[in-house]
């Protein structure tokens, strides 16, 4: 089975003091020409899809509220756009921007992500992402304040009250979306010139949603795309996110510790599929892995940028106390992670989301080393086989639900 592999960009590298590492760009994070570099490499690579991080508020080493910090990248550009600008430069590789649901309307992310699979010619992807943080509702004006949570390592953590509710309204908020990319049929459009008409309006569809949070008539603005339905992606770390991700998504991407730890989450994952009571294809299963890669001194650079960080650390009565990542980290070989990669598999994954440390040290390392190692082992691909992203995920494309 050939594996699934994609990367997460996010400024410098997940490491918060990758914009200070030798070979970094701090300067051209605000450039597109950057991203489009990265987009590229991933592309040469051969990889399934790159995806986009975004945020309602200023990065943060603390989990709910700003830190203050003036010594670690803050900032960014908007997922969505950046995706837009970079794949008229691209042919092949899918792209999936995060945006949030809880400050949103749906309306508009329907629009933005189905004009983004237009421009890219079907290869537009979507993560949605609930947005907990106090200091996010601030910036809106729209809702009281969100009461401080207390999230913590245990796979199922119990929530407050409004964590299930922001939950449940992304749950629509994605709900409102595909009816929405669903609103115009596939020949809507007739574009003839002689008689005048370039719709037929028997097929735009009002969706005549009404629940909680949204009361959304339709139809969209946007006729509908090339994939019709672009997959849509959701990062889970307990039961409530896994039944998230049951519920409204394609793609899971999930954060084992090890390969016992990995089968347990599929197992997990596959539970909450029959708990919602799921009728479509399966989930996608994606780990995901914060990596650092080198070919000599992999440990010896993460260390160097551990020094140059000076973050919170774990309370220093844990052994080997490092950054609180809410992921694996991977420090070795390339060769040494296409073994681990090989071997986690076995567990049913059926692909993985990397997280570069350094960009774009550890992207280039991935394209270039880890890549060819899969390729040696009949793992991965050697040339794109399919145009839609879709297609890549092996799903199929789907009709309208207000076809006749």
């Amino acid at each position: 089975m050939t594996l699934h592999l994609a990367v997460a960009l996010d400024g410098a590298g997940w490491h918060p003091a990758a914009w200070r590492a030798e070979g970094a760009r701090p300067d051209r994070l605000f450039t597109p020409g950057y991203w489009a570099g990265l987009v590229a490499e991933a592309e040469r690579g051969l990889l399934d899809f790159v995806t986009f991080e975004d945020a309602l508020g200023l990065q943060s080493s603390r989990l709910n509220e700003p830190d203050g910090r003036l010594d670690q990248v803050r900032g960014r550009l908007d997922a969505v756009l950046i995706a837009s600008r970079v794949a008229p430069l691209t042919s092949r590789i899918g792209l999936v921007p995060t945006t949030g649901t809880t400050h949103t309307e749906p309306f508009h992310v329907a629009i933005g992500i189905a004009s983004l699979d237009h421009v890219s010619r079907g290869r537009a992807g979507w993560r949605p992402q609930i947005s907990g943080h106090p200091d996010h509702v601030a910036h809106f004006g729209r809702r009281p304040p969100f009461p401080p949570q207390d999230y913590s390592g245990d796979r199922d953590p119990v929530f407050g009250e409004h964590v299930l509710g922001l939950f449940a309204e992304a749950a629509d908020a994605v709900e409102v979306v595909r009816r929405l990319w669903d609103s115009w049929e596939d020949d809507a459009e007739i574009r003839d010139v002689a008689t005048g008409r370039f719709v037929d309006r028997d097929k735009l569809h009002h969706i005549d949603f009404r629940g909680e949070w949204f009361s959304v008539k339709g139809p969209s603005i946007t006729p509908r795309s090339p994939q019709g339905q672009p997959p849509v992606t959701s990062l889970a770390h307990d039961t409530l996110s896994y039944e998230f991700a049951a519920r409204s998504s394609d793609v899971v991407y999930v954060t084992p510790r090890d390969r016992e730890d990995a089968a347990a989450i599929v197992e997990s994952v596959r539970a909450a599929e029959a708990a919602v009571g799921r009728t479509e294809p399966p989930l996608r299963i994606f780990a995901d892995l914060v990596v650092f890669l080198d070919s000599r001194d992999a440990y010896g650079r993460k260390a160097r940028l551990d020094d140059l960080d000076g973050a919170e650390l774990k309370s220093a009565e844990l052994d080997g106390a490092e950054l609180d990542w809410d992921a694996h980290v991977f420090t070795g070989t390339p060769e040494e992670l296409a073994g681990l990669l090989l071997e986690w598999r076995e567990a049913g994954l059926e692909g993985f989301r990397l997280r570069p440390g350094q960009l774009p040290h550890d992207l280039v390392a991935i394209t270039r080393a880890l890549v060819p190692a899969l390729q040696n082992a009949g793992a991965f691909r050697t040339a794109y086989e399919t145009v839609d992203l879709r297609g890549r995920l092996g799903l199929a494309r789907p009709a309208s639900r207000y076809a006749a």
